[in-house]
């Protein structure tokens, strides 16, 4: 317990639970996506995953409370962190000195304010169905005769809104711009780049935060331009 608190006193404590807390968040993400993409494979799929998920019952719970509880402790580090920054440096320079600094990491605070304003909305409307919860009586049946929910149905009319699915291509872009210099340093924090694996890291954060992007943007987009559409 003494531990624990005093890696949320000191700002190097602080700066390696923010580092793990995100970490965690990547794999969410990065699952998250995978579990998604189901989408281009016949309904079944992606039905059967979702009940394999929601099989878990109390589980699912769990998994879902240390993942909100991750994303609390990530978002209030962060705003620890950056009031510890403006203090340590109350007048601003004569001249930004941003040569070092991407833009990524420069306007981090920005992007996790939209990517935070996207959570509950996604929550709501996927998983809580608020507006629509005709959702939760659409039923699929697998191929064992297993009777579950139809969240490929809920996908393909959910993205058919404009609205959503625009909010939800943006949201994802700026989510990955957020991990673009997320990962890079939280592998700095972690101890974990050095010289010699620096280049490597960054271009591994720069090319999965695109392929996040624009796979995550495959969905809606598919959607909407009726690649993917309705169960006959």
């Amino acid at each position: 317990m003494n531990l624990l608190g005093s890696l949320f006193k000191s700002s190097i404590g602080k700066k390696i639970l923010m580092a793990l807390t995100g970490l965690v968040l990547f794999g969410f993400v990065t699952g998250h996506l995978v579990g998604n993409l189901q989408i281009f494979l016949p309904p079944a799929k992606i039905n059967a995953y979702a009940h394999m998920l929601e099989s878990l019952g109390a589980g699912l719970w769990l998994i879902r409370g240390f993942l909100l509880l991750c994303l609390v402790i990530h978002v209030w580090l962060a705003i620890q962190l950056t009031l510890e920054n403006r203090a340590a440096r109350p007048q601003a320079y004569g001249a930004e000195h941003v040569i070092r600094a991407t833009l990524a990491s420069r306007v981090m605070a920005r992007t996790g304010i939209v990517v935070l304003a996207f959570v509950p909305f996604h929550l709501a409307h996927y998983t809580l169905r608020v507006g629509s919860p005709g959702w939760s009586e659409h039923t699929f049946r697998l191929t064992d005769g297993t009777l579950v929910r139809d969240v490929h149905t809920m996908m393909v009319q959910g993205f058919s809104n404009w609205l959503v699915s625009g909010f939800y291509v943006i949201a994802v872009g700026v989510l990955a711009y957020h991990l673009s210099h997320g990962i890079v340093s939280a592998v700095q924090t972690l101890g974990l780049k050095n010289e010699k694996w620096a280049g490597q890291v960054e271009r591994f954060a720069a090319a999965y935060c695109w392929l996040y992007f624009l796979l995550n943007a495959a969905i809606p987009l598919a959607v909407l331009g009726g690649f993917v559409k309705l169960a006959a």
